[in-house]
C-alpha cells in the first residue's frame, strides 16, 4: 500500500478497516495500537503505515457486518481476480450467516472512485502493487 499511495499521492486515499473475524488475528484493541503493531513488531523496524485513515474495529460479516461492508459486497459480491471467495479451512468460519459474497481473509481490497461507487473488489491473493493499473485507469476516467 505505501508503494501505491507514494505512487499516486493524493489520487489515492487509502482507508484501513481492522477486523477479527479471520481466526482471531487481530487482537489489538483500536487502530493506534494496530499502527504501533505494524511499526514496532510486524513488520516492525520502525515501519510507517502511508493510509490515510485507520478506523476502529468492525466485523465485515455476518448479521453483525458493518453497513460499508454490507453495501461493498452487494455491488461486487466476489473478487475479481479468485473464483473462491471463502477460506479452505471452515473452523476459521467464526459468523452467522456465511454467504457466498463474504470476506474471505483479511487483505481484501475495494477500489472505489472519487464519487464512492466500488469499481472493484481483489482476493486476499491478489497482490496490492498491481492494483496500479486499476487506478490509472480510474483516474483517466475522472
Amino acid at each position: 500500500m505505501n508503494s501505491l499511495k507514494e505512487r499516486f499521492g493524493d489520487d489515492l486515499v487509502i482507508l484501513a478497516f481492522p477486523c477479527n473475524q479471520f481466526g482471531h488475528q487481530e487482537n489489538t484493541a483500536t487502530g493506534e495500537e494496530l499502527l504501533n503493531s505494524l511499526k514496532h513488531v510486524r513488520p516492525g523496524n520502525g515501519f510507517i503505515s502511508h493510509i490515510d485513515m485507520m478506523f476502529q474495529k468492525v466485523e465485515v460479516n455476518g448479521s453483525n457486518a458493518h453497513p460499508l461492508f454490507k453495501y461493498l459486497k452487494s455491488v461486487l459480491m466476489y473478487p475479481s481476480d479468485d473464483g473462491e471467495s471463502l477460506m479452505g479451512n471452515q473452523s476459521f468460519l467464526i459468523w452467522s450467516p456465511v454467504l457466498r459474497t463474504d470476506i474471505s481473509w483479511n487483505f481484501e481490497k475495494f477500489l472505489i472512485n472519487k464519487q464512492g461507487v466500488p469499481v472493484k473488489r481483489y482476493s486476499k491473493k491478489f497482490e496490492t502493487i498491481n492494483i496500479a493499473a486499476d487506478i490509472e485507469a480510474l483516474i483517466g476516467k475522472q
